[in-house]
């Protein structure tokens, strides 16, 4: 069974891996780092497919976002309420928001349309999402490989256990994905409680001077 899910994954793990990160494909690639410490897929394989990848997709979106963006507004409500604070964002950190935009959970994809959307250059975001593309593959697939790792050091028969280790780590990130939205709701209720009290604060009847 063992020597399938390897032929597998050496058939087709890396298109797969591509495509996850083409889209968004934090998990996917931890989950690729620690396959290849598992010996399924080569390390440095899983870096390229994932630098290729994330690379292209967040060209595909500037580029989208240069040319159908008014569209998208129209079409995505959700894209739209995002709009205005990515916009706050790009005025005012612009190379450091196309570096960072792939960090960014929940504005991956929108950050690099909008950005295309403005008058940032084309040439500028190219190489700023280069360099970010490898810094994310490579940090995102060593966290993956440093997992397995780590628990080589505490089980001795690791593949007997694999299955285990892949429900403990898909709940990691499962962990990780729940506390920013915690963390979000967490955020706009103490915003909501503010505007709350500030607008039931008496207001002051206006002095008139003489």
């Amino acid at each position: 069974m063992q020597e399938l899910f390897k032929e597998y994954l050496q058939t087709h793990g890396y298109w797969v891996l591509f495509l996850g990160t083409f889209l968004e494909g934090e998990a996917i690639l931890i989950f690729a780092g620690f396959l290849a410490f598992q010996g399924y897929l080569n390390l440095y394989l899983v870096m390229l497919a994932a630098l290729v990848g994330s690379f292209l997709g967040d060209q595909f979106y500037f580029y989208i976002g240069r040319i159908k963006g008014p569209q998208l507004l129209r079409l995505f409500t959700n894209f739209a309420r995002k709009f205005r604070k990515a916009l706050r964002l790009i005025e005012r950190y612009g190379t450091l928001v196309a570096f960072v935009s792939r960090y960014t959970y929940g504005f991956r994809i929108v950050l690099p349309v909008i950005l295309g959307m403005t008058t940032f250059p084309s040439h500028r975001f190219l190489y700023l999402n280069l360099l970010s593309a490898l810094a994310w593959s490579v940090l995102f697939s060593l966290a993956g490989y440093l997992f397995g790792k780590t628990a080589s050091l505490f089980i001795e028969d690791l593949q007997s256990y694999e299955p285990y280790l892949m429900l403990v780590l898909g709940g990691i990130i499962v962990c990780l994905w729940s506390s920013h939205f915690v963390v979000q709701r967490w955020r706009k209720r103490h915003a909501r409680a503010r505007l709350k009290r500030i607008q039931s604060r008496p207001r002051r009847p206006k002095t008139h001077h003489r």
